[in-house]
């Protein structure tokens, strides 16, 4: 199981905080707020930086570069891009498809299966991409039967798709909300934040 520290909107002394305690996997959702943030902390050379965030394509580049891990690709378009800007001299940016599989208009990422699976057809086609799974943020308003249907769908295409892509092993599914129900789900990276960084 791996956790990824939601970083976001934090202090450099609290990452700094969170680093001594033996952390070194962040998500940040914003660029500008993260591009800062990477700068300072330069000399913890075990950092790992998670984009979790929607992706624009003016901000692509700044991805690409700073980033080992973007975990919310969603469309062709973005992956071309981040295949397209990424360093030769960095290894292949770590991918995941960010799935809405609760079907929310506020939020982010592919609706159905079948996209899901037209998308990773592409992202295993770039040799400065390596496709390593899938990202979802399900409902936690719904009632128990149908959160339980979501999270057990996730699993399901998770389990297809590591079936057929051998890059595949990562299943990110969970937070500070949702711990139970995405470990239940086979969930092996978790993203937590007020969890971690609370006073």
């Amino acid at each position: 199981m791996k956790i990824i520290a939601v970083s976001k909107n934090q202090k450099i002394q609290n990452i700094e905080n969170a680093i001594k305690s033996g952390q070194y996997e962040f998500g940040e959702n914003y660029i500008q707020e993260s591009i800062d943030k990477i700068t300072k902390l330069k000399k913890y050379k075990k950092i790992i930086w998670h984009f979790i965030g929607k992706l624009q394509s003016n901000k692509v580049k700044l991805v690409a570069k700073n980033f080992s891990w973007c975990q919310s690709i969603d469309r062709k378009k973005i992956a071309i891009l981040l295949n397209q800007y990424r360093p030769i001299h960095l290894p292949p940016m770590n991918v995941l498809i960010q799935i809405n599989i609760s079907k929310e208009n506020h939020k982010n990422g592919i609706y159905s299966e079948e996209e899901c699976y037209e998308l990773a057809d592409c992202i295993i086609s770039m040799p400065n991409l390596c496709f390593r799974g899938i990202m979802a943020l399900p409902s936690i308003t719904k009632n128990i039967i149908e959160k339980n249907i979501d999270y057990q769908e996730i699993n399901n295409i998770f389990y297809k798709l590591k079936k057929k892509y051998h890059s595949v092993d990562t299943l990110s599914l969970g937070t500070s909300l949702d711990i139970e129900e995405s470990l239940i789900a086979h969930s092996n990276m978790i993203r937590i934040g007020y969890a971690i960084f609370k006073n």
